[in-house]
């Protein structure tokens, strides 16, 4: 894509399921729910889980959730999904009978999660505690972003991390832990492989997303206005999400 800001809408799911077998992979924040000035504010619809649900069966089976959260965390919120999800950006990966897929990754060491902490209360940011990473959130103070990214972005370095960076946020993470990664994983199972891939999400990390849903024949479907290198198509809001998929 061209980087433009405006991206025609998708066709109609109902359209999309009538050419053959699709796969949905969703992101969560600014997604499905609306992005809160810090990642616990968040409010959930309600019955949202069980519309996901419906949502699995319509699909057969081929609906995965791919979010930055921690599926802990994730769960917490949302309820248990007996749906395939990845959490901390695709870096824990389950299917929906709960049975891992792939390598289970490491958190980040205590000395390491003790620097980001005091690096965090000393520029007055919120440091958010990830089971498998950590993310410094500048959201309240924009105007620390660049010094934030380039503090993520050394300490990533000492460490073999790597940096995503995201909406007033940067995000410690294991190499490989990318949304990309998710949609290969569950691509090369059932009941995913052989379908065509459709990533939807906000952010600048689900670019990768996008990028990996083409590699496997989709396409990518950015929300809100916001530049997209590789989406497709775009939905408005959260609201045109939940609209488009029929939930």
């Amino acid at each position: 894509m061209d980087g433009s800001t405006t991206l025609p809408p998708p066709p109609p799911l109902a359209q999309l399921l009538d050419r053959g077998p699709a796969a949905l992979f969703l992101d969560f924040d600014g997604t499905l729910v609306e992005i809160a000035p810090r990642p616990g504010d968040i409010h959930v619809p309600e019955g949202l889980l069980d519309r996901l649900h419906a949502l699995r069966d319509r699909l057969e089976g081929r609906l995965a959730l791919v979010s930055g959260r921690a599926l802990d965390d994730l769960t917490g919120h949302l309820g248990e999904p007996a749906i395939c999800r990845a959490g901390s950006h695709g870096a824990s990966r389950f299917l929906a009978d709960g049975t891992r897929l792939g390598d289970e990754p490491r958190g980040l060491s205590e000395a390491s999660v003790d620097e980001l902490r005091a690096f965090a209360e000393a520029h007055g940011l919120f440091y958010e505690t990830k089971t498998h990473g950590g993310a410094l959130h500048f959201r309240g103070a924009p105007e620390k972003r660049e010094a934030t990214l380039a503090f993520a972005e050394e300490f990533a370095a000492s460490r073999e991390l790597c940096v995503t960076s995201g909406k007033g946020v940067a995000e410690l993470v294991r190499p490989g832990a990318t949304k990309a990664a998710a949609v290969s994983a569950f691509m090369e199972v059932a009941p995913f492989a052989g379908a065509s891939p459709v990533f939807i999400g906000d952010d600048v990390t689900d670019e990768d997303g996008f990028a990996g849903a083409g590699e496997h024949g989709g396409f990518g479907i950015a929300v809100g206005e916001r530049p997209s290198r590789q989406a497709r198509y775009g939905l408005d809001s959260v609201a045109a999400v939940h609209h488009w998929l029929e939930i």
